[in-house]
């Protein structure tokens, strides 16, 4: 009998005939997780435990599984612990089909890399390998992605969308509602962020739901308005399918096989469709094979000695005591739907979380616990290395921050905010301009002989009011 994780939940994972899927509560008393979050675990699983070939338990803890004796295999899991736990069961462990690349496609990749580890040259092999948007081992289109189409900041009127796919709720979230009240009640979980409605598919049916609604009506837009963030749309053109892929409810060839299609048909743009299949077979697969490549210690580096505390407004979503539009904004769509897309992540999140020195770990775990897409895998080289620079450059050649400058080129924030972008010293002075003077200040020595730095430090030098920015930024109380 095959152990089946609450992240392996669709057909891809069936590689033996027999399913056990545990029902484990203690998972909710570990972390802190946004409710949205647990509700959509629990509902996933409960919905797939309807299916004949699926025995499902209800435990404490997932360790209770040795006293089932019947267990024979268990996919690779999304993090050591449950690796280790397929060592403590003496299970046979199965190849992960939750991604486009397994152990040996890594092993080929690091061949050719050496010490020299490149997402670009990672997502070319992939293509490649896969077979995807190549002509005859040449690039549709003549080219390996269209960054440069894909910069566009939010248009004025808004992209005109229609409402993304959003699932009915049935009985069966009123009962998972009943079980997370229980637990809250008897003191067995806490949870952060508002209760539903739920807006991610749940089920395998409402999985396909979401991809054919993303292909049909969003896809095309996706490219150009990818960077770009709007305070009248938390969507934009995204697809939110990482959420039901970290579910396994969705398979990423699948995924991105629909999308080619997409452009093979004329219904999307190459390089929208691109981007979109870089996101995937590039940087989601390049993330999970290095969550495995990197040491267990990965997660605990901290090469900028970062050591604040994150704000309470964070810690509970309430954003209480944070005044920047981008940043109260972007807490309160998590709050409400735990979730948001990629740039509000790195450029207003982690932006914050490096320039203000918050401590790497508690930062990661954070972005774990409060998105619906959080994994233990996913979020290391994510927040430890491309946002943080806690990796000293494993992941990213430089630290990932800007000033106040870019978010007001790529969002709508910065009108209605009581802080000015171009302002660095004074009472309107934006937290993320005078954050990032700031933060280059205080890394100079670790950060000067960094070549991809020298601009950036040669600007450090010039200003004029250094001292009086560095001492604002040591006494702010308010972001």
């Amino acid at each position: 009998m095959q152990l089946l994780l609450a992240d392996q939940l669709g057909p891809h994972f069936e590689l033996e005939e027999k399913l056990l899927l545990p029902i484990v509560d203690g998972q909710f008393s570990k972390r802190n997780y946004h409710r949205q979050k647990a509700h959509l675990i629990r509902y996933a699983q409960l919905a797939r435990a309807k299916a004949s070939n699926v025995e499902t338990v209800r435990l404490e803890s997932y360790r209770d599984l040795k006293d089932f004796p019947a267990l024979t295999s268990m996919v690779t899991g999304s993090s050591r612990s449950f690796d280790a736990l397929s060592d403590l069961l003496k299970l046979t462990k199965l190849e992960n089909p939750g991604f486009c690349s397994g152990k040996q496609d890594w092993i080929a990749y690091l061949a050719k890399a050496g010490k020299r580890l490149r997402l670009e040259d990672f997502y070319r092999l992939q293509r490649h390998r896969l077979d995807l948007l190549m002509d005859n081992k040449e690039p549709v289109g003549g080219k390996w992605n269209f960054d440069e189409e894909n910069r566009l900041p939010p248009p004025k009127p808004g992209l005109g969308l229609p409402s993304p796919y959003r699932p009915i709720e049935d009985e069966l979230d009123n009962q998972v509602r009943a079980e997370l009240d229980a637990l809250e009640k008897n003191g067995k979980a806490t949870f952060i962020g508002l209760d539903g409605p739920r807006i991610f598919p749940g089920d395998r049916v409402q999985a396909l739901a979401a991809l054919n609604d993303f292909i049909t009506n969003r896809l095309d837009l996706f490219g150009p308005y990818e960077d770009a963030m709007d305070n009248r749309d938390w969507t934009m053109a995204h697809s939110m399918l990482s959420v039901p892929m970290n579910l396994g409810l969705l398979s990423p060839l699948e995924v991105v096989n629909a999308a080619v299609e997409a452009y093979k048909s004329g219904s999307a743009r190459l390089a929208s469709v691109e981007g979109f299949v870089r996101q995937i077979i590039g940087w989601r697969d390049y993330v999970w094979q290095l969550y495995w490549h990197f040491d267990q210690d990965y997660q605990n580096l901290n090469e900028l000695g970062a050591t604040a505390e994150i704000p309470a407004g964070w810690q509970d979503l309430t954003a209480k005591g944070i005044d920047a539009n981008c940043l109260s904004s972007t807490l309160k769509d998590i709050n409400e739907r735990a979730w948001t897309h990629h740039i509000p992540r790195l450029m207003v999140l982690g932006n914050t979380a490096l320039q203000r020195g918050f401590d790497p770990k508690a930062v990661n775990d954070w972005f774990i616990d409060a998105f619906a897409d959080g994994t233990p895998w996913v979020m290391p080289a994510n927040v430890i290395g491309m946002s943080l620079y806690a990796d000293g450059g494993k992941m990213s050649t430089k630290p990932y921050t800007s000033g106040g400058a870019y978010i007001n080129k790529m969002s709508n924030y910065c009108g209605s905010c009581k802080f000015k972008p171009t302002v660095r010293v004074g009472e309107d002075a934006c937290p993320f301009t005078a954050g990032y003077w700031n933060f280059l200040s205080k890394n100079s020595e670790r950060l000067k002989s960094n070549h991809r730095m020298s601009q950036p430090m040669a600007g450090l030098r010039r200003l004029t009011d250094l001292e009086q920015l560095l001492n604002q930024e040591q006494s702010r109380e308010s972001l």
